[in-house]
């Protein structure tokens, strides 16, 4: 594999160019990207070379959701480049690529004492804090939202340098002159920005730079219709041909393999294992041990493998983790615990008596299940540590790794590599911080990979939780006046901001268990009018760690919320379409989801045994004006002998304008399977500290045969582009379990949706 931090991905031959500056606030970052023979550096996000190639800088981790190709489109559109002369540069970590929305989302997390100084991302105290931590994490769909903005100037300012360059030339007004196709325009004349990059580097930008009138924006054509796409996915020639390099694919000189052995799930501590067997192992290096793991370290991995294996290490552990302490420990704190009321709308349940209706839903432990297990390289040498990662959270992965070998943040680089699959998996960073401590101790660059069994054992799996969903009705007719949920799950996103801005351990997190989380409810005050609404969170330690996982809180609140609407309908024998209709006068654009996707799927009523089910939700907060997703989605199952059956998946979605049709389509049908995966398996139990489950094969994931057939709309529309990465992963499984319940009569509550219970 050749090396190199320019280029990775590329539509045309790479070659020297000019950086042209896009102006972030603040501008005290220096030039985040070193320039190389013939270019010059004036900021932090274009290149443009002398064989007319336009670098685009990425600052965000691409996972498979085509932010490599999105912001590059962005540029191209603003700037008039031509698609083919494009290539794509992964950013450095730096405070000149701040991810401002999330950073203000996140505050509660890094500014526990007080958030509400950085809860908007204009607020100064944001900004500073995520230009000098360099916080730049690929999460919660804010890319778009992060990121268009700026390199539109970018792109902009750059236009308008080359136009300056070309009308000295020509003796005009630069604001004549028009680009187009990696042209300079003006009358009957043209000029490439090849000839214009290193003219155009003398001049300055103007400030502000002359944004187009409109961003770009694609709109839907009819389903089965080709189109010849104006912005290919830039990294499509190289997965096709396999030559795509993952944070797997590194290979450096000298470097060895590690292999990794975590101890059982809770207080663990390595208390012995045979080094006398293990040294036997033709290949073994070295062994490298922590409080926590053990690691070989080989010439081959398959080596160290086998190593770890005959070192048969045994562990201390204290707190094993154990599914059915989870379930007993849940179970008594939905039932006794304290809960903390986290929303309200309206009066919520205050002076309602009892209510009406009492359902009780479940969801256990989901795994992420990665293609691509947790990999990372480390090299250090003269002081400086070199780490090989693929991050959704670079500067924080950069930061631990840097202590845990005695160097400062300063003294690491970190060369960002694209992810084989995370659903914020890599939010996490365990495994840069093993691979940095093996390669400091070994003296020689290492290669350290988790195997699938290890991804399981040392995985943070999205939380169990319990919850009681209760509604006060109307008698007449069903309609919910009041809704309350209690809802008994960890303060995992609490726990998560601990390891990743606090640097804890994942055992020493699970202190923050205990605390009220709002950010693990987001959303939940749903689309529909009910005139009051409460949420409560029972926080509890269950003694396993648990992380962040695609849609978050909206995947299983939607369950719950989705599954508890059709049960009132079901109760009043009422039509579900209807009954949701009646619901959503606040947000006509959802209905309007519901229509488009009743009609996709020529809806029938959901009428017993039909096995149809429909189910909506959004994410997003239109009271804020920020972006929002909507999709109503009509799921055909069936329950039989080899599980669950989902034969056909309709969905409309309103994401708002929409940058790139095509990848918008390919995140809503990739959530939409992601999505049935959680419905009908990905589940990972425990007992004495380890997982029952092993294997991909284990956790009951669709294959391609059981893939349903999936028909999208894309609906067109105005407003800021919502994120369509999360939106279809959300609304599989209440579809779903409405779908089963059409099918059988019987309910399911719990995830995932198993056909025993049937």
């Amino acid at each position: 594999m050749q090396l190199s931090r320019r280029g990775l991905l590329a539509g045309a031959a790479v070659g020297g160019g000019l950086l042209v500056a896009w102006g972030l606030w603040p501008r005290d970052y220096g030039v985040p990207l070193t320039p190389g023979r013939g270019e010059w550096a004036f900021g932090a996000w274009l290149k443009l070379a002398r064989d007319g190639v336009l670098t685009v800088a990425v600052p965000q981790l691409e996972m498979g959701q085509g932010i490599t190709t999105l912001i590059p489109q962005i540029v191209a559109a603003e700037m008039g480049a031509d698609w083919r002369q494009v290539a794509v540069e992964p950013a450095p970590v730096s405070g000149a690529y701040a991810n401002l929305p999330l950073a203000a989302k996140w505050a509660p997390l890094w500014l526990p004492l007080a958030p509400g100084l950085a809860d908007e991302p204009g607020d100064l105290v944001t900004r500073r804090w995520a230009g000098e931590n360099g916080f730049m994490a690929t999460a919660d769909g804010t890319s778009l939202a992060a990121y268009e903005r700026p390199a539109r100037e970018a792109a902009a300012a750059a236009r308008a340098m080359l136009c300056m360059a070309a009308a000295e030339r020509w003796g005009v007004n630069y604001e004549e002159c028009e680009a187009q196709g990696g042209l300079v325009l003006h009358g009957g004349r043209q000029l490439s920005f090849a000839t214009l990059a290193e003219e155009a580097a003398r001049f300055d930008a103007p400030d502000p730079p002359p944004l187009r009138p409109a961003p770009y924006s694609e709109r839907p054509i009819a389903m089965g219709v080709s189109q010849d796409l104006a912005y290919p996915r830039l990294d499509l020639p190289a997965k096709v041909d396999g030559g795509f390099q993952f944070a797997g694919d590194v290979r450096l000189p000298g470097m060895l393999y590690a292999a990794i052995r975590h101890g059982p799930v809770g207080d663990a501590v390595l208390s012995g294992y045979d080094s006398k067997a293990g040294a036997r192992t033709l290949g073994l290096r070295q062994v490298v041990k922590s409080r926590r793991w053990i690691a070989a370290v080989a010439d081959t991995w398959w080596a160290a493998e086998q190593a770890l294996t005959a070192l048969r290490p045994r562990w201390r552990t204290e707190n094993r983790a154990d599914s059915g302490i989870i379930d007993q420990r849940l179970d008594e704190a939905l039932t006794n615990g304290e809960a903390r009321r986290i929303a309200t709308r309206g009066e919520g349940d205050r002076d309602l008596g009892e209510p009406t209706v009492t359902y009780r839903y479940e969801i256990a432990p989901a795994t992420h299940a990665t293609l691509e297990t947790a990999s990372a390289t480390a090299r250090v040498a003269d002081g400086r540590l070199e780490l090989w990662l693929a991050s959704q959270a670079p500067a924080a992965a950069k930061a631990a790794a840097a202590k845990a070998v005695g160097l400062s943040a300063a003294d690491v680089v970190l060369y960002p590599m694209s992810a084989g699959g995370s659903f914020d998996r890599r939010l996490e960073h365990d495994h840069a911080i093993e691979a940095a401590v093996i390669a400091a101790e070994v003296g020689a660059p290492v290669q350290l990979v988790w195997s699938r069994w290890q991804e399981m054992v040392a995985g943070r799996p999205r939380s169990p939780l319990a919850c009681l969903a209760s509604a006060w009705t109307a008698r007449e007719d069903g309609t919910p006046g009041a809704l309350r949920l209690r809802v008994a799950m960890p303060a995992t996103t609490r726990e998560f901001g601990e390891r990743l801005f606090g640097n804890k351990t994942a055992f020493a997190a699970l202190d923050a268990a205990e605390d009220p989380d709002p950010l693990a409810f987001e959303g939940a005050l749903s689309p529909y009018a009910i005139p009051a609404v409460a949420i409560d969170h029972v926080p509890v330690d269950i003694g396993l760690p648990t992380g962040r996982m695609r849609g978050n809180a909206a995947g299983y609140l939607a369950f719950i919320v989705e599954s508890f609407i059709d049960e009132l309908a079901t109760r009043v024998g009422r039509e579900p379409l209807s009954f949701r209709m009646a619901l959503l006068g606040e947000d006509p654009r959802l209905a309007e989801c519901l229509q488009r996707a009743a009609r996709l799927a020529q809806w029938d009523g959901g009428a017993r045994q039909s096995g149809n089910g429909l189910a909506c939700w959004r994410i997003g907060n239109p009271a804020t004006g920020e972006a929002v997703a909507r999709i109503a989605c009509v799921a055909t199952a069936r329950a039989g002998e080899g599980g669950v059956r989902v034969s056909k998946l309709s969905a409309a979605v309103d994401l708002g304008r929409v940058v790139n049709q095509d990848i918008a389509r390919q995140q809503i049908e990739g959530g939409l399977v992601f999505g049935t995966s959680l419905a009908t398996g990905s589940a990972i139990s425990f007992s004495d500290g380890l997982p029952t489950e092993s294997s991909l094969g284990a956790l009951a994931l669709p294959r391609l045969a059981d893939c349903p057939d999936i028909s999208v709309e894309i609906i067109a529309g105005d407003g800021e582009p919502a994120d369509p990465g999360e939106i279809g992963a959300v609304i599989a499984a209440p579809a779903i379990a409405n779908a089963l319940h059409s099918a059988t009569g019987l309910r399911l509550r719990r995830l995932p949706l198993l056909s025993e219970g049937i």
